[in-house]
């Protein structure tokens, strides 16, 4: 059957959808995700959490304004490959530098567009996250769907997007040093910590406990980052020997990791939270909170019985826990990404609560 698409993407159950290529011309083995936000490609394509993954991008035009300097995530992009409706080739923004291909071009990351995302979105929803293979739209299906079959996805994905040495970034007026263990980091973080007086020592995953104390910090945070949070034992085994000696404040894949240190289970969710719309209640004020997400795990609400972790936040779209606490060891986390200014500023509260921990107050 000829095609008018030169690209294809076939997943694990044999559904395929056409479109055409742009960004690196190779092939590509997936897990296929989707993401419901309406702008921030940028710093999708530039969170280390999707390494190894294709995000669909449900809302139609990607490409629009361009790529800008000072809106990256990461230095390297590691995600696998963007899905989208439409791609702009000729952005305007008078930020901009780049355009989204040129980008993907440089860093080896595939595209596939003119494919009906909200109907690859919902096959998502209603099958699952699987994976997928972005291939030649002329490929006989029954040979993708082998490679499928014989191929496993990565894991221990934190290990590859972890820093793999300590660099320092210095707040205009510090007034705390946070050790930051880097799981997949997003710059934003750093720099909400900086702006609230916070030197910040970014640190490799498997750092020991001994290396961590001997940098003298006020505080310590564990970032986001890509992957089963099971995969992260060194940091795990981190959180267990360090909580109660110094405030922790743990995000995303870190808010999983102080989970199953305090013995309790993560779990994989059927298709994920993705997006910059997700409402969250925090059980503490019974406000309502706008929230950035982007995980395919979550803290099994069951299995915090005596675990000494309180529930703080839970998501409004599935009751999934969204936020632990241990006032006791000085501890607490939230599964979604205060940095990313859903809302826009509704959580940014948590960084003042991890700065005022490190006071005393």
């Amino acid at each position: 059957m000829i095609h008018q698409y030169d690209k294809k993407i076939i997943l694990e159950d044999g559904t395929e959808f056409y479109g055409y290529g742009f960004g690196a011309d190779r092939e590509q083995m997936v897990e296929v995700v989707f993401n419901t936000s309406m702008v921030g490609y940028q710093e999708i394509l530039s969170d280390p959490s999707y390494t190894g993954q294709a995000v669909v991008m449900t809302y139609p035009l990607i490409g629009n304004y361009g790529m800008c300097d000072g809106d990256y995530e990461t230095d390297k992009p590691t995600i696998s490959a963007m899905i989208v409706r439409e791609y702009n080739s000729e952005p305007s923004n008078f930020r901009g530098k780049e355009t989204l291909e040129q980008v993907m071009k440089r860093w080896g990351i595939v595209g596939l567009a003119g494919v009906d995302t909200r109907q690859l979105a919902r096959h998502i929803r209603d099958k699952g996250t699987c994976k997928g293979l972005i291939t030649d739209a002329g490929l006989p299906n029954l040979v993708g769907f082998t490679k499928l079959k014989t191929t496993a996805l990565p894991i221990d994905m934190v290990s590859q997007v972890s820093t793999r040495q300590i660099w320092k970034s210095p707040a205009e007026a510090p007034r705390f040093h946070v050790v930051a263990v880097d799981c997949g980091m997003k710059r934003n973080i750093v720099r909400s910590l900086n702006a609230r007086g916070c030197d910040v020592t970014v640190v490799p995953w498997d750092i020991t406990a001994e290396e961590v104390e001997n940098l003298r910090p006020d505080g310590v945070f564990i970032s986001n980052g890509p992957g089963n949070p099971e995969d992260a034992a060194p940091v795990i085994a981190l959180v267990k020997t360090l909580r109660g000696k110094y405030p922790i404040f743990g995000i995303c894949l870190g808010h999983q990791i102080i989970a199953l240190s305090y013995g309790a289970k993560t779990y994989k969710l059927k298709f994920g939270h993705r997006g910059g719309n997700h409402p969250v209640k925090n059980l503490q004020t019974g406000k309502v909170e706008i929230t950035s997400q982007n995980h395919s795990y979550a803290v099994d609400a069951g299995s915090l019985a005596d675990t000494g972790l309180a529930v703080t936040h839970v998501n409004l779209l599935d009751n999934t826990v969204e936020g632990l606490k241990c006032r006791k060891d000085r501890i607490f986390s939230v599964q979604y990404h205060p940095e990313s200014a859903p809302g826009p500023q509704d959580s940014a509260y948590l960084f003042d609560e991890f700065t005022a921990m490190m006071e005393g107050k």
